[in-house]
């Protein structure tokens, strides 16, 4: 069973599925192993670590895989990009900073360009670079973002792409979020939260449970995580976590939380490290309510296309239309 759109011809690929490249969770493996299910693995390159970069693209060895980066901080790692395309990844994502200055050498390359956007600005800047696709970010979705509703924005990015491709993202989980974002008019789905859940992501176990675990009312979104790893982002943009410990001791007193960074850093530095996730953070989105179990990965884009065939067929009868 598979579901064509303009997105699997252009990346030659089965289902409308892509893995989002979560930093250091998103690694060769789980990669990999998405892509052999038919989906699109794509590695979190994160803030350009060349050395795990490249462990990770031998990892994912000859599978079509993508590569994503956090965009405003290549800046400081201008080599990471060159490095990455010289492996020949099927594509380049982009997300949170300027596409321009980077998008003739992706495409030059011959890689695809597919830009991550969280304002109706920020798409028309990387439609205007050449984006091959378009990835509609909402914030309920796990990890930095800004302040747009996936199921509002995805309509308003695919009502300015033209005959580019629009990927939702933010709050999808399983084959319903695939089915609405069809509907949209979206051309598939990226999904981080449920693919951290599952046995391939290089997340701790510890973590993955937690996000098993919790509600979507258990999420939140802050800067304190950004804090105590002594990297603040660049405003307006916040990450979404599960609420823990910490966050329920610090949430609304940032400021007094920079003035004890160093401190605070050092204990969460520690509590990473022995994954403990009373201090430490996990990021997850508001589909953890749809999350249930730690799945294999391939089952997981087994089961999102099925459910989302079955309702894009009409097989649910729980409505009628009449004229």
């Amino acid at each position: 069973m598979t579901i064509s759109t303009r997105l699997t011809e252009l990346l030659g690929i089965m289902h409308p599925i892509l893995l989002a490249p979560m930093d250091l969770v998103s690694d060769g493996r789980l990669a990999a192993e998405v892509s052999k299910a038919g989906g699109f693995g794509i590695i979190g390159g994160g803030y350009g670590d060349e050395q795990w970069l490249a462990r990770e693209l031998d990892a994912a060895g000859n599978t079509k895989i993508g590569v994503g980066f956090i965009t405003w901080s290549m800046a400081k790692k201008p080599r990471v990009l060159d490095l990455t395309l010289e492996r020949k990844p099927v594509a380049i994502m982009l997300s949170f900073g300027e596409v321009e200055p980077h998008a003739d050498k992706i495409k030059k390359a011959g890689a695809r360009l597919i830009c991550q956007v969280q304002t109706l600005a920020q798409a028309r800047e990387a439609l205007h670079s050449g984006a091959d696709v378009i990835v509609a970010q909402g914030a309920e979705g796990g990890g930095h973002g800004i302040s747009r509703a996936t199921f509002p924005f995805v309509p308003a990015i695919v009502d300015i792409a033209g005959g580019v491709p629009v990927v939702a993202a933010g709050g999808i989980a399983d084959g319903r979020g695939l089915a609405a974002a069809l509907m949209l008019g979206a051309d598939g789905v990226l999904m981080g939260t449920r693919f951290y859940a599952s046995n391939e992501a290089a997340g701790n176990a510890a973590a993955k449970e937690r996000i098993v675990a919790a509600g979507g009312d258990n999420t939140f979104r802050s800067i304190l995580f950004d804090i105590v790893r002594r990297n603040v982002w660049p405003a307006p943009y916040t990450g979404r976590l599960l609420l823990n410990n910490f966050s329920t001791r610090w949430r609304g007193r940032e400021t007094e939380l920079l003035q004890q960074q160093e401190q605070e850093a050092a204990r969460f530095d520690e509590a990473r490290a022995a994954g403990d996730f009373d201090t430490a953070g996990v990021i997850a989105g508001e589909a953890v309510d749809l999350i249930s179990e730690i799945l294999p990965a391939a089952e997981i884009v087994e089961r999102t296309v099925k459910e989302g065939s079955r309702l894009l067929t009409g097989a649910s009868n729980r409505y009628r239309v009449r004229e």
